[in-house]
């Protein structure tokens, strides 16, 4: 997770953020997922070892980086800020959700396999252990609940309520 530097700027003083209000995470690829990718490299060589081999080694390493990179490039981001989630390319108020259930070890596999809700909105990676588990309140949605992968679930699940009491709280 990335946590937000204490002296945000004048962008966030401006609209009222502190870095209390903020909270942000990449669900990047695990070490192993990243191991595996590597390997496309030594692969590709194969490929072009009947060429040349100078060739086939700078093709393999640069099938390797090109792979690594985009899989770290690719990856999502989890953010709650201005009284929003997004996870992904989705977003959603934090006045149409309900109270966040944090899940980890077997709590967290079961809400991954047997406990999914296959009409809720999911954000799941590999080789990530925590689940935050959001059922969406608004009346009008078909989605049950948003159900998102997290480092660190306690924090993603009180990052929700903050927004939620934000929304609901007056400003002044």
């Amino acid at each position: 997770m990335q946590n937000t530097p204490r002296n945000a700027g004048p962008a966030a003083a401006a609209a009222g953020a502190t870095p209390a209000d903020r909270y942000r995470e990449r669900l990047g690829p695990s070490l192993w997922i990243l191991v595996a990718a590597a390997l496309a490299g030594p692969m590709a060589a194969l490929v072009f070892t009947p060429i040349d081999t100078t060739v086939a080694l700078v093709i393999g390493a640069a099938v390797s980086v090109l792979v690594i990179c985009l899989l770290i490039l690719g990856a999502p981001t989890v953010s709650v800020q201005d009284g929003e989630l997004r996870a992904g390319r989705a977003h959603i108020g934090a006045e149409f959700l309900g109270e966040p259930r944090a899940y980890t070890a077997d709590d967290a596999r079961h809400a991954r396999g047997a406990g999914l809700d296959p009409r809720a909105w999911h954000l799941l990676r590999g080789g990530i252990d925590g689940v935050v588990v959001i059922p969406v309140t608004d009346e009008d949605d078909p989605t049950t609940a948003w159900v998102i992968s997290s480092r660190t679930p306690d924090r993603l699940a009180a990052a929700v309520r903050r927004a939620q009491v934000k929304r609901r709280t007056p400003s002044r």
